[in-house]
């Protein structure tokens, strides 16, 4: 039995029921109070659909304040919620249903027709849980802090899917680490503009309860409107990727930020060092991270005090967490293992990546990376084989194993190509049966199975890939085809 905590809206509401939890873009203020009450009202609405404590929820919705109500009001009822990717086809979608054993899907009713070729005993829109008769049933007024809160899947190190289980304890520490660390101030307000389906996005949104912090709700990226919600609306945080970094810096001209704002919390892999540099030399305060989705969010971070001088590092692990190498000395590259109490326990329904990923309470992330003399993380490389553009993670496997349905494909291999505004977009060396296979039709068929972008930006037909003396494809080496 792990340790148990009030209910932290409930408890939020109480000690600041006038405190703005969210703003949006039009100005609308909802307080602690009334997003405790919606989340409850919404809470026996979805007990009248059918949805009961322990079960498996699946939430598919674009960034919205109706989707972290919809969030809330699962933890009121006990239940899980399973964050789906928007951008997903059905295809990859109804796996993770599957695999997640989800009873219901409650979406956007913008994502209607998405919804349409999903698989679930139960679909209810947002606004058709709305139009229910509330059920009169006791809520949950306390947390276990052991008990599953979320299921957000991942790719993983192997290329499938796995849906990573994160407790109440674990976004509770990811929270209190980053506070720890960043500091908490009565002014803080942070934009939250990354998916919330993405743990990245969702963990704003805890942390927002926990510290009493309104979050300003983005829907889209714009540059002009975080650029406003910074310099006019009292933004103090705001977590990103490299690609917003770009253009917000691009947009920014010679102006610069005010003195308020206090961190631009950067994720999503390894930023160009000339990018931090030239965040730097505009006094904007770029603080690199290191995460993923079994941390639940940001584990290791540069601190406000460290962040000139360790341009390129991803900082220190947070106060509760560890961070070492698998070569035990300093500036050597070897496997980043990380160990604390916001890292997950391990995946749901997959027994043996669970016996693969954790050793000793150590997670192994499959990452590569070296601490250096101070203790300072840095990143090398995300994975072996991990794409990772715009923020979202691409595993090569998973295209190939797609497009090697394709009939006129023979042979496939697919990398990462350095892009000046993606980072990296996905491109696919071919070796076709025939001269008559056309990189059209192979895209045709690629599209209703994968997500618009895993779609490979270029194909190469070539007469062979680059192979070891096991036979097995050396994926380092096909770019090198490129210049064939």
């Amino acid at each position: 039995m792990g340790e148990v905590i009030p209910h932290w809206l409930s408890k939020q509401a109480f000690l600041s029921p006038d405190q703005p939890a969210m703003e949006q873009v039009d100005g609308t203020m909802i307080t602690f109070q009334q997003l405790k009450e919606e989340s409850q009202t919404f809470a026996k609405k979805l007990a009248a659909v059918g949805i009961n404590k322990g079960e498996h929820i699946a939430i598919l919705s674009n960034n919205n304040v109706q989707m972290i109500i919809a969030i809330h009001a699962l933890s009121y009822l006990g239940a899980v919620a399973v964050l789906l990717n928007t951008r997903l086809t059905s295809e990859e979608l109804n796996y993770q249903i599957s695999d997640a054993d989800v009873k219901a899907i409650i979406y956007h009713e913008q994502l209607s027709e998405q919804t349409k070729a999903l698989l679930a005993d139960i679909k209810k829109s947002f606004k058709d849980v709305e139009a229910e008769h509330e059920k009169n049933i006791q809520l949950v007024s306390e947390l276990n802090l052991d008990d599953p809160f979320t299921i957000i899947y991942t790719s993983g190190t192997t290329g499938f899917p796995k849906g990573v289980i994160h407790t109440y304890g674990n976004h509770w520490w990811s929270a209190i680490g980053s506070a720890l660390n960043l500091g908490i101030s009565d002014r803080d307000k942070w934009l939250a503009v990354l998916p919330y389906f993405h743990v990245g996005g969702l963990s704003i949104f805890v942390k927002s309860v926990i510290y009493g912090m309104p979050v300003y709700v983005v829907e889209k990226f714009n540059e002009q409107i975080v650029l406003d919600a910074i310099v006019n609306r009292g933004v103090t945080i705001a977590s990103v990727v490299t690609v917003m970094v770009q253009r917000l810096l691009d947009s920014l001209g010679e102006n610069s930020f005010p003195e308020h704002f206090r961190c631009m919390l950067l994720g999503g892999g390894p930023a160009p060092v000339p990018l931090l540099e030239k965040a730097n030399s505009k006094n904007v305060p770029v603080f690199q991270s290191f995460g993923m989705t079994e941390t639940s969010s940001q584990i290791v971070t540069l601190s406000p005090r460290d962040a000139l001088h360790k341009v390129g590092s991803a900082g220190k692990a947070l106060f509760p967490a560890q961070v070492k190498i698998q070569q035990s000395e300093p500036n050597q590259i070897g496997e980043i293992l990380v160990k604390g109490p916001m890292v997950t326990k391990g995946y749901y329904n997959h027994t043996k990546a669970n016996e693969n990923s954790f050793h000793d309470g150590w997670l192994l992330t499959g990452d590569l990376g070296y601490v250096d003399d101070e203790g300072f993380l840095y990143v090398v490389d995300r994975r072996k084989d991990l794409i990772i553009s715009g923020g979202e993670n691409i595993y090569p496997s998973e295209i190939e194993s797609v497009l090697s349905g394709f009939e006129g494909v023979k042979e496939i291999g697919v990398t990462g190509k350095k892009d000046d505004y993606w980072g990296q977009v996905p491109v696919a060396f071919i070796v076709p049966h025939h001269k008559q296979v056309k990189k059209e039709d192979i895209l045709t068929y690629a599209k209703d199975k994968l997500a618009k972008y895993k779609l490979p930006k270029e194909i190469y037909f070539v007469d062979s890939l680059p192979r070891n003396a096991s036979n097995k494809l050396v994926r380092a080496n096909l770019l090198d085809l490129m210049d064939g």
